[in-house]
């Protein structure tokens, strides 16, 4: 946040008293329906009468006045008192700091999608059980909504203006039972998924709220059911309530006896409990993500690329005294939205591959503690967003009371949660606010990370390697144009070989193979060689802005002064930062990923592979910083798949379910002290596909998954790790050697499976 907004949040608060803030609004509504609640009781008390049509189902038949009076004074105190709780957690997001959510004539559309995306629940649905268990209750549960709704609006019509009567009245029926059985049916799938089969990410959070509310819910569809069935029993059982088929039968077990009157009276009353009891457990539980869900998928869509961090000030001029965050002040409203957003379903947890190796890392608790620190240090403090243990105090407004730095720093930034977070929430901005204060704040980061600060700083890379050696990849090859930084760029492109394109021994066969493809399409490119810095990449996603801007100021002043337009790249964290961030400080250009390059020289017809062949079983490793931060999962496939011979098969996970490498996040450069190495965990992973060769288009991804595959016993005679360029090249030049030797022809490419998307 720059000064300018600091300055204006001070302001506004000043004058908080006279804006309309979203605690008046959720009070004036909880308020409105409360006073339309009342004024409908009278309505309905002076219009009385009901149509003579014989097919139709009268309010409140055989219920005494006094428990309508009761009904109609009672139902809007609870409203009203659930609003009051609502507004007291609605206080909580007005702690955080600005974020631009507004909805506007460019991002309306977006906006629409994403909420559409979420309430289809299009993520939930690639777990089908649980997704149709979801969709099960929450569309049934908004169908009864309705329902109620249109009986109540019905209810205060005059006798000549009501419409459920007759055939409309049958088919209203009718779609209520469909509805209630549909939620019968889904909170019973519910409590035996929770209680009974217990799947891992569900076990270890279920809590007493979660037995309360799955009970009232139970409970609602129930004695809906109970009461419809003794009304119907009560007016004779008529044939005409067949279209009420639940009901129906269950009043034709019961008979037509006077005694029912009763029975009838109590079961109501129960309805109407079980309904009272839900609105006053709505925002005191997770049954409040009923509201803040949909809200927080409609806000999804901000003003910057999915792949980008937050913007921060420059650092040598700014007048902030602090930097990321440590208090809940430090968040933004959106980010403290999030927290009451949270389903508690654990998708997060389950793809996160720190978790899943052992390490203390677990998003959902990032999520859930920051919500507990901010409800209970709010004014006034409010019940934390699940139940937790009591001996677990929270003394200050400070996240790390409850969050260790440990958590913190072994996230991967792979973005597995947010991508399978099914209301939208932004966990990993959360992460990667606490990093940039225990980066430039506390100066609280692993020894391993210092080292490779101090690289970045002297030397230009986090490497720690004289920059002097950058273009040492090209003495086995010719024609390779090296500019200087401080002349014009004469060739179209800017090809940026990236800090372990220079410097690693793997990857600089990655650079050689793609700059030998260049060179084949006849593409004209230049490289920068010493003149090349560290895009800023490690620095900024481990927190420490400072260094990111003085590396990308730095690369931007360069580009400026030679007139860079368009770069390509065979890093994604490179891609990313160039595409998504430097914009950020004002550099803007058009930037390429090596895989998306060589798809489109493929499909345009510049790399021929008419020969091109490689008789092998192949296996592509999704990088997350291509796929999940930039969307780009087709190009590599394609490269692969479209050499002949080429038997593409796919890893259990993979697309936006991919399993990351380990090394995004600046993991690079710590090591793992706990639990399983995620590289080894993710090759032995692909190795089970039994391909022959595993493809990468990211040079961490490389590394980490040729030393995972290593590790494992295997070496390159048996499985072959390489990036898509050298394995592009490998066919080309096997295939010309091929039709040398033969002249033979390959045959097309068989692709085995689909990616997951």
């Amino acid at each position: 946040m720059s000064a300018q907004e600091t300055k204006a949040k001070t302001e506004s608060d000043q004058h908080s008293g006279t804006r309309i803030r979203p605690t008046h609004v959720v009070l004036a509504l909880g308020l409105g329906f409360a006073v339309i609640t009342l004024i409908s009781g009278f309505t309905a008390a002076i219009f009385t009468a009901h149509p003579e049509e014989e097919i139709q189902r009268p309010v409140f038949i055989d219920v005494p006045n006094v428990f309508k009076v009761i009904f109609y004074i009672i139902v809007p105190v609870v409203i009203v008192y659930g609003a009051v709780q609502f507004a007291n957690r609605t206080k909580n997001w007005e702690r955080g700091r600005p974020d631009n959510r507004a909805t506007t004539t460019a991002n309306a559309a977006r906006r629409l999608r994403d909420f559409r995306a979420g309430v289809y629940m299009q993520t939930l649905l690639r777990d089908p059980a649980a997704g149709a268990m979801h969709s099960l209750i929450y569309f049934s549960f908004l169908v009864l909504l309705a329902v109620t709704t249109i009986s109540e609006v019905d209810h205060q019509l005059p006798v000549e203006l009501r419409f459920l009567h007759g055939g409309v009245y049958q088919a209203y029926s009718f779609v209520a039972e469909v509805a209630g059985l549909g939620l019968l049916i889904g909170v019973v799938w519910a409590i035996v998924r929770r209680y009974v089969v217990k799947p891992y990410r569900i076990r270890i959070k279920t809590k007493p709220e979660h037995a309360m509310i799955l009970g009232t819910l139970l409970s609602f569809a129930v004695t809906g059911f109970m009461v419809e069935g003794y009304r119907i029993a009560v007016i004779g059982t008529p044939d005409w309530e067949r279209w009420s088929f639940a009901g129906y039968s269950i009043a034709r077990v019961l008979g037509d006896t006077d005694h029912l009157r009763g029975y009838h009276q109590f079961w109501w009353i129960a309805h109407v409990v079980t309904f009272l009891a839900f609105v006053a457990l709505l925002p005191v539980t997770m049954m409040r993500h009923m509201f803040t869900s949909p809200l927080n998928m409609w806000l999804r869509d901000r003003d910057r690329p999915k792949g980008a961090m937050k913007p921060m000030p420059n650092l040598m001029e700014t007048e902030l005294e602090t930097f990321g965050a440590s208090t809940i002040e430090d968040f933004t409203w959106k980010q403290l939205l999030d927290t009451d957003s949270c389903t508690m379903c654990g998708r997060c947890t389950s793809v996160c591959p720190a978790h899943a190796t052992g390490k203390p890392l677990d998003p959902r608790e990032i999520v859930l503690k920051v919500g507990e620190v901010m409800a209970r240090t709010g004014d006034p403090a409010v019940d934390p967003p699940i139940g937790v243990d009591r001996e677990i105090k929270v003394t200050a407004d400070n996240i790390f009371e409850r969050i260790s730095t440990e958590e913190v720093w072994s996230c991967t930034t792979c973005k597995a949660c947010d991508e399978n977070c099914p209301v939208n929430i932004e966990i990993l901005d959360k992460v990667l606010d606490m990093r940039r204060y225990l980066s430039l704040m506390e100066s609280d980061f692993p020894t391993e990370l210092g080292t490779a600060y101090r690289s970045m700083e002297n030397s230009g890379n986090p490497w720690g390697m004289s920059q002097g050696e950058r273009a040492d990849w090209t003495d086995k090859l010719e024609g390779i144009q090296i500019v200087d930084g401080t002349n014009p760029l004469e060739a179209e492109y800017l090809y940026w070989v990236g800090c372990a394109g220079s410097f690693d021994d793997k990857n600089k066969k990655v650079t050689q193979a793609m700059a030998r493809l260049l060179q084949r399409a006849d593409v004209s490119f230049a490289i920068l060689g010493p003149s090349e810095m560290c895009t800023g990449d490690p620095a900024r996603r481990s927190g420490n802005e400072y260094i990111f801007q003085m590396l990308a100021m730095q690369n931007i002043e360069t580009f400026g002064t030679m007139g860079v337009k368009k770069i390509i790249t065979q890093c994604p964290h490179c891609f990313n930062t160039f595409a998504n961030e430097y914009p950020q400080l004002g550099g803007n250009y058009e930037v390429v990923h090596h895989s998306q390059f060589l798809s489109w020289l493929v499909e345009e017809g510049h790399l021929d592979l008419t020969d091109a062949m490689l008789e092998e079983r192949i296996v592509y490793h999704d990088s997350c910083y291509l796929g999940r931060h930039n969307d780009l999962y087709l190009a590599p496939r394609n490269v692969i798949g479209s050499l002949g011979g080429v038997e593409l098969v796919e890893a259990t996970r993979n697309g936006t379910r991919g399993m990351c490498c380990g090394a995004g996040g600046a993991r690079m450069w710590m090591e793992e002290h706990v639990g399983k190495q995620i590289n080894v965990e993710r090759s032995q992973e692909l190795l089970e596909t039994g391909a022959s060769r595993i493809a990468t288009a990211c040079p961490f991804c490389y590394i980490m998954i040729d030393d995972g595959v290593k590790g494992e016993g295997v070496e390159d005679d048996e499985v072959k790790v390489g990036d898509i360029a050298m394995h592009l090249l490998e066919a080309i030049e096997a295939g010309e050697k091929q039709q040398t030797d033969t002249g033979t022809n390959t045959q097309e490419p068989a692709v085995a499976e689909t990616v997951q998307d």
